[in-house]
């Protein structure tokens, strides 16, 4: 979570802000509310180290895509959000379970935006990594592979909550992976197409 540092950066409500780091933000903003129940979006931007006004927005975003709703306050002009309670037979699911299909919501739909918008990013920016490989392994190796891949990315963790450790041409980047069995196709798989 990013430290009370990132609080005294000025940090105005841009198109750009909203472009590079929507993901970032809604999954920081999600994460307080997994941790602390409700939250205005002044309390999370002094949490968080974000603006009030990004954190209004993103929060804003969030209720509109039925993830996060309103609770109940006293009036006044502080809005407290939480997370959307969910009934077990409109959820299903656990709780892990809703907030992983949440994340992977808010990865595609970032990744739809970069698809439609790219061509609007600094060109140097215009491209991205994507790869894909089909691997056989145990579930121990699994969660080897994942350590890798989390050790490989330590050294950039804590830019988020050190500004000035960052190199003056960096960007928020999606770091994605999904490392799950690929099940076997059914016959039912085939009516499909």
């Amino acid at each position: 979570m990013p430290s009370s540092l990132q609080s005294s950066r000025l940090c105005k409500v841009t198109e750009d802000d909203v472009n590079l780091r929507d993901h970032h933000v809604r999954t920081d903003l999600l994460d307080l509310l997994a941790e602390v129940g409700t939250v205005t979006a002044t309390e999370a931007a002094s949490r968080l180290g974000y603006s009030s006004g990004l954190c209004s927005f993103h929060l804003r975003q969030l209720a509109r895509h039925g993830y996060i709703e309103e609770a109940p306050h006293s009036g006044g002009r502080a809005r407290p959000w939480r997370l959307r309670r969910r009934t077990p037979a409109a959820g299903g699911g656990s709780a892990e379970e809703q907030f992983g299909d949440l994340a992977r919501g808010l990865e595609d739909e970032s990744w739809q935006r970069w698809l439609t918008q790219r061509d609007q990013a600094p060109p140097a920016w215009r491209r991205d990594e994507a790869f894909s490989a089909v691997a056989y392994l145990t579930p121990e190796e699994m969660s080897r592979v994942a350590d890798v891949i989390r050790r490989a990315l330590a050294p950039y963790q804590d830019r988020e909550q050190r500004p000035l450790a960052r190199p003056e041409d960096a960007r928020p980047v999606a770091l994605i992976t999904r490392l799950f069995p690929l099940l076997p196709h059914t016959p039912d798989d085939a009516n499909e197409g």
